[in-house]
């Protein structure tokens, strides 16, 4: 049995914050068992865990399989690694379809470079784009959502405002939107009740993405459209895997989406998407943030560059 533990850390083209941590680099670890790779990467400001708490149960699991023990782990980024790593991949996978692009910044900034932005999409703009709410002034945030409704009105705009307002701004927000132009919006609030109330006033369609990694219970209700997986977060496969069975269950699209992890991270994710969502684009473009990778163009993981935490056998 070959095991390894590796750390690293990216840097992100510009600051970003997550729920008041600012991060300059994402950082994360690599885990290897029989030479099939798997990535843990706590996201600060959205997973339970620290990065510190995830390493040292990454170790334990690892030892204890050395040992020929069997130790099942407890947090969602190390179970998510550790399925990666042991999963029975398919030996072939759907051509996959082109994440949908994520917008995030300064409504301003953002309206400012909008025409290089659609000139870089050339002649087949995507269906869909996600743009991050709920973090700038309402009026700045609606003035960017009219200006893409009117640049791209083939174009269904997903918003995402990670819980970030109260029942009352939420509905005054989703009541100026142009709702024949809004696939979903995800979680206003961060009270599920409230996200709730804010779908029956106003006729926005909501998807849950915070609820699920947090393990709320929530009832089947006719304003939610989709739910949001988001592994990394949720953890183990089989927890995924119920997840979307509900999902098929209620009539709801599951939509794969990533929280910032490396290239490394974001493929496999991908080849989960081909399995657990074939028909809907899925939520990973965020890999333009960093400036490195962990792995080669052959999918190669670059161990040179990464900090290595365990080894068996040793070299």
């Amino acid at each position: 049995m070959t095991l390894a533990l590796y750390r690293y850390s990216l840097p992100l083209r510009q600051p970003l914050s997550f729920k008041g941590h600012r991060l300059t680099h994402r950082r994360g670890l690599l885990v290897s068992i029989n030479a099939q790779w798997g990535e843990i990467a706590p996201l600060p400001g959205f997973s339970l865990e620290t990065l510190a708490e995830a390493e040292a149960e990454s170790l334990a699991c690892l030892m204890a399989l050395e040992r020929g023990e069997k130790r099942t782990p407890t947090l969602p980024s190390v179970q998510f690694g550790f399925d990666c790593a042991q999963y029975r991949w398919p030996t072939s996978f759907p051509v996959p379809f082109t994440p949908y692009p994520l917008l995030q910044g300064a409504p301003l900034e953002l309206m400012d470079a909008l025409d290089s932005i659609v000139a870089g999409w050339g002649a087949a703009p995507p269906l869909r784009l996600k743009l991050k709410v709920a973090r700038y002034s309402a009026e700045d945030e609606l003035a960017l959502i009219t200006r893409l409704a009117l640049r791209l009105p083939a174009v269904k705009l997903i918003l995402d405002a990670n819980g970030g307002w109260s029942r009352d701004e939420a509905q005054r927000f989703c009541q100026r939107l142009p709702l024949e132009q809004i696939d979903y919006l995800e979680e206003p609030c961060a009270d599920f009740t409230d996200s709730i109330a804010v779908a029956e006033a106003t006729g926005v369609n909501i998807a849950l993405d915070e609820t699920l990694s947090r393990g709320v219970d929530w009832p089947h209700h006719p304003g939610i459209a989709a739910l949001v997986i988001k592994p990394t977060l949720i953890g183990a496969f089989s927890t995924c895997e119920a997840l979307i069975h509900r999902a098929m269950e209620n009539d709801l699209r599951v939509v794969l989406s990533s929280s910032f992890e490396s290239d490394l991270g974001l493929g496999l994710l991908a080849r989960l998407n081909s399995e657990w969502a074939p028909n809907e684009p899925p939520g990973l473009d965020t890999g333009h943030w960093l400036t490195e990778r962990v792995t080669t163009a052959m999918g190669d993981v670059i161990t040179d560059s990464l900090r290595c935490l365990y080894r068996v056998p040793e070299p």
